[in-house]
């Protein structure tokens, strides 16, 4: 496997995070380079889905380094980091239950260029072009997690946090997911994703970390797995 880029697209440096007296995340460190697929795995509650809230600031208090294209993000506010080119996609997907889905795709607005238009989206998703005048929370789980995606490739960010996205899905449903995010890295977005389906995490990884009370406790490429599954095993319960 080639060498990543030296410079990362997104590095997180000792980065703690609490919700009220509550301390998440306990110095977690990363790095994730342009055009790469890294996931972050780790059971329920080792501190997943707080980091991408952290890198996005909509944590109640966070300390250490977040730098997106060499610019620290924790000096700034959740909507200026989304102006930046980041989106984040939470597990909850957020779609708003009295608007259609085509309301929902065009609700956000675009902070810079490069945004996916509608046709291209439907070229991704063919469903949602089927559903365009369906209430949002009217769609399958998998078609509201297909417009959660969708919606944030509208606004031009480079950098998409995807949080669990194919939880509770059927099988058929994460294999689009996985061709998706295939076709979005090809195209030139980075993904960081949280995941605990590490089987399905394998098939659009480049890298992975694993996470346990708060912390990164190991780092491997795809290209390491075979080697690494026991550990795996171990970490993930599974």
């Amino acid at each position: 496997m080639a060498e990543p880029p030296a410079r990362p697209l997104l590095a997180v440096n000792n980065l703690e995070a609490w919700y009220g007296e509550s301390h998440v995340l306990h110095g977690v460190t990363f790095d994730v380079h342009p055009g790469e697929v890294v996931t972050l795995l780790g059971r329920n509650g080792v501190g997943k889905t707080t980091t991408l809230k952290a890198i996005m600031g909509i944590v109640e208090t966070r300390t250490g380094s977040v730098r997106f294209e060499d610019r620290e993000l924790t000096v700034l506010q959740s909507n200026v980091i989304a102006r930046a080119g980041i989106a984040f996609c939470p597990e909850e997907r957020g779609i708003f239950a009295s608007l259609d889905v085509r309301e929902n795709l065009l609700l956000p607005p675009q902070v810079r260029p490069g945004g996916l238009d509608l046709d291209r989206i439907f070229e991704l998703f063919p469903n949602l072009q089927e559903r365009l005048r369906s209430q949002g929370t009217k769609l399958s789980g998998g078609e509201q997690q297909m417009l959660a995606i969708a919606r944030i490739l509208r606004t031009g960010a480079r950098l998409l946090l995807l949080d669990e996205p194919t939880e509770g899905l059927a099988p058929v449903i994460i294999q689009q997911i996985g061709h998706t995010i295939g076709t979005l890295k090809a195209q030139g977005f980075t993904i960081l994703l949280v995941e605990q389906n590490f089987r399905f995490a394998a098939t659009v990884a480049d890298r992975y970390y694993v996470m346990e009370h708060g912390q990164i406790v190991d780092h491997f490429a795809n290209d390491q797995l075979k080697n690494n599954m026991e550990k795996l095993h171990d970490y993930l319960g599974v």
